[in-house]
């Protein structure tokens, strides 16, 4: 904790600052921050290998891999870092640890307190490849027992993947990751039927036929997408979960037993903040391991 505190002491004020502002102007913010964190470090641990840009110009590194096309806030991590080398010139500070807190503070924005701690003194990562993305990510049509085995790949178990998943409460999927679970589940036309049928409906005008080619966004908690509660472990309860990977939780008893436990936000909030902190230490680089960049796009020569 405080690991810039005697070399950059308002390091960790700044970083909240500007990412409450960018909140503040753009409540879309908060989720984007947070799962630009999440696919880092699924990714080789998080060490802002998502934020490198290849140099070759092809698509090779990980944000160019199919999950992470949607990912954004990057300009936010370079506003930070650039801020940062101004305020500390003689201080080198990891783009891992700036995306690592402004994660936080970006959904710690509404209560105005932090929600789980951050260690910090982690160091950028020197390799991106987008095959390795495309492998890692948990992905939204995944089932209970490929989600179960690929979080135990990172030393993660099933309260962490029930309670992770609660990012969902904010922000948005796209229509085409769906498209299959309302229109053709079984290769039959038919619907999922571990929808609520009457939410099914409503889905299905949000997201009509033609919007599997269509950028059109879709709520992952259909009640309050830009309020960080507990109201998507409601959601999946009343088989209202938008994805695949959210109805899945329903299908083990002991992960329906906490999507039960966590419909209460202090449960949900106090096991999040754990779990926040062992995906945040995933496969952390540190000592001379990695560098710390200049740029947080680009690998230092």
């Amino acid at each position: 904790m405080n690991f810039y505190g005697e070399s950059c002491e308002n390091l960790e004020q700044t970083v909240q600052d500007i990412t409450w502002a960018k909140v503040q102007a753009d409540a879309t913010m908060a989720p984007k921050l947070l799962r630009l964190h999440y696919h880092d470090c699924f990714v080789r641990g998080c060490d802002a290998s998502i934020l490198i840009d290849p140099k070759d110009g092809k698509n090779t590194t990980e944000k160019f891999a199919p999950p992470n096309r949607s990912v954004a806030g990057y300009e936010v991590i370079d506003e930070i870092k650039n801020t940062l080398k101004t305020q500390c010139p003689k201080t080198e500070v990891s783009c891992a640890d700036i995306l690592a807190l402004s994660a936080r503070d970006a959904v710690s924005f509404q209560s105005k307190r932090p929600l789980w701690p951050v260690y910090t003194g982690r160091r950028d990562g020197r390799v991106s490849v987008a095959s390795e993305a495309s492998r890692d990510l948990p992905a939204g049509s995944s089932n209970f027992t490929t989600l179960s085995k690929l979080f135990a790949r990172f030393r993660l178990d099933d309260t962490d993947l029930v309670t992770l998943s609660g990012a969902h409460t904010i922000g948005v999927t796209h229509c085409t990751f769906i498209f299959r679970r309302l229109y053709n589940f079984t290769g039959k036309g038919d619907t999922d039927p571990a929808f609520d049928p009457v939410f099914a409906k409503e889905l299905k005008k949000r997201c009509p036929p033609r919007a599997s080619i269509l950028p059109i966004a879709v709520d992952l908690d259909s009640h309050s997408a830009l309020s960080f509660d507990s109201n998507y472990y409601n959601s999946i309860s009343t088989n209202k979960g938008v994805l695949s990977s959210d109805a899945a939780l329903l299908t083990n008893p002991a992960s329906a037993a906490l999507v039960a436990k966590f419909k209460n936000f202090n449960n949900f909030i106090e096991a999040f903040a754990k779990s926040m902190v062992k995906m945040g230490s995933l496969n952390v680089l540190t000592g001379k391991k990695g560098e710390i960049r200049q740029n947080c796009r680009v690998i230092n020569k």
